[in-house]
């Protein structure tokens, strides 16, 4: 589904007006990623670039072109693990967290899952 630029533009306004906003949208973009929500993560991140760095700024720290920058958060986008981890490494940066991804038990217990497929995390930040 298609967001409206009314929707997209409050999302920015939010961001830039509010931290907690900010490091939430960011939070919520790296637990989709890593539950395996590869679309939604790639579009909140778009989102959270958007509204804070912008991505001519970080395709100039990161070293990745803006144009690659652009097509890696796109729908069709594909980002390899190095380029993304250096994208988050560098928001994780400029917002003054970092997040630590730990084991959540409780969840994997009401989710019955086999131990052999190991245990899904959950993101947590702390304020640099």
């Amino acid at each position: 589904m298609a967001l409206t630029r009314d929707f997209r533009e409050t999302v920015q306004a939010d961001a830039k007006r509010d931290p907690a906003f900010r490091r939430g949208l960011l939070s919520d973009a790296l637990e989709s990623l890593l539950s395996g929500e590869v679309t939604l993560g790639k579009e909140l991140l778009r989102d959270y670039i958007n509204a804070t760095v912008g991505f001519p700024k970080l395709a100039a720290h990161t070293k990745i072109h803006v144009k690659t920058l652009h097509q890696m958060f796109g729908p069709n986008g594909n980002p390899t693990a190095s380029n993304l981890f250096e994208v988050v490494a560098y928001l994780q940066q400029a917002e003054g967290v970092r997040f630590e991804v730990r084991s959540s038990r409780a969840a994997l217990r009401r989710k019955k899952l086999p131990p052999s497929q190991g245990s899904r995390g959950k993101v947590k930040s702390r304020t640099l």
